[in-house]
């Protein structure tokens, strides 16, 4: 049994963050033009699937394989991907409201626990010092910045308003300390390997969760119209959207793997924010540009999935490259 079960990393959560995401943007759709709601549901279902999938592999790993787990856990690197797992796991709590609100709260508070718990152990090491600069990468972000970001719109999704804000201003401000921290050692610093160069794609995530749990904070699908907040925040990522087209060639300098999912979320959470932004009656520009996004979205998260099957059925799929030093 120890031989036949795959040993999975964390990173491989991303996948759930994902198709969530696109799901979501879908959802959206359906707010903003009546488009069938088939489509999403049938992408929240893969991302059940996925989900459930991956957390029996990753605790089969902490059960048969628990010194890769801890290496895991302790590498500079590899330890941010960890806290995908409560990530993902909140973004299911609020999938799972559709079918039982308490069985929602319960997952919901076990990832909050969890996540809050890790993410503050992961800040204590950084505070700590003696750590190699070249080992901070854009996956920094995921254990503070995007499990309270996260959470943040699980909560408003789930009816805790207070909670939804003080999540929010959590993950906002954590976001903003360690955005300069990143940007100072990307550019002041050695260049990321290749093999982490598709962390890159994790700069656009901040900002669209962001608003994004800003807009389930102040309404969700049926909210006033966007305020300033909102298209401050769209701003940004757009603009993270355009130097990350810019640099694409440069962070794509290795084949296919699962580590080009960290682009996922940030680009379907991005497309959610605009259609969404069009369903509470942002027009003009936003007509064509909550189309385009989703088509964007679409494409690229499909491909993804698309990529990542064939690596599956190919025997591929767990065959990633040396971990860079």
């Amino acid at each position: 049994m120890k031989s036949r079960i795959p040993v999975i990393p964390a990173s491989l959560f991303g996948i759930v963050l994902g198709l969530i995401a696109l799901g979501d943007c879908w959802r959206a759709a359906h707010f903003a033009w009546e488009t069938s709601t088939a489509i999403p549901d049938a992408i929240m279902v893969a991302a059940e699937a996925v989900w459930v999938v991956l957390l029996l592999l990753f605790a089969a790993k902490w059960v048969l394989h628990r010194d890769a787990a801890r290496a895991e856990i302790e590498h500079p690197v590899q330890s941010s991907f960890v806290s995908l797992v409560a990530v993902s796991t909140l973004l299911i709590s609020y999938l799972v409201d559709e079918k039982s609100h308490h069985a929602a709260v319960v997952i919901f508070a076990i990832a909050l626990v969890s996540a809050l718990a890790y993410g503050a152990n992961f800040t204590a090491r950084l505070r700590r010092g003696g750590l190699d600069p070249t080992t901070l990468t854009p996956a920094v972000y995921l254990p503070t910045v995007a499990t309270n970001l996260v959470a943040s719109f699980a909560a408003a999704f789930l009816g805790f308003h207070s909670l939804a804000v003080l999540l929010f201003g959590a993950g906002l401000l954590s976001w903003l300390m360690l955005e300069s921290q990143i940007g100072f050692r990307l550019a002041f610093n050695t260049s990321l390997p290749s093999a982490q160069r598709p962390t890159m794609g994790i700069l656009l995530a901040p900002p669209s969760v962001a608003c994004m749990a800003y807009l389930f904070i102040t309404g969700g699908p049926k909210g006033p119209k966007p305020d300033n907040v909102v298209l401050g925040l769209i701003g940004y990522g757009l603009f993270i959207l355009l130097v990350l087209i810019r640099d694409l060639r440069w962070m794509l300098k290795q084949p296919f793997n699962t580590s080009y999912w960290a682009f996922s979320f940030g680009i379907g959470a991005l497309a959610f924010d605009i259609v969404l932004a069009r369903a509470r009656g942002m027009h003009g520009f936003f007509d064509w540009m909550a189309e385009a996004s989703l088509v964007v979205a679409t494409l690229v998260i499909s491909a993804l999935a698309i990529a990542t099957i064939w690596q599956l059925f190919t025997g591929r799929l767990l065959k990633s490259p040396p971990a860079a030093r």
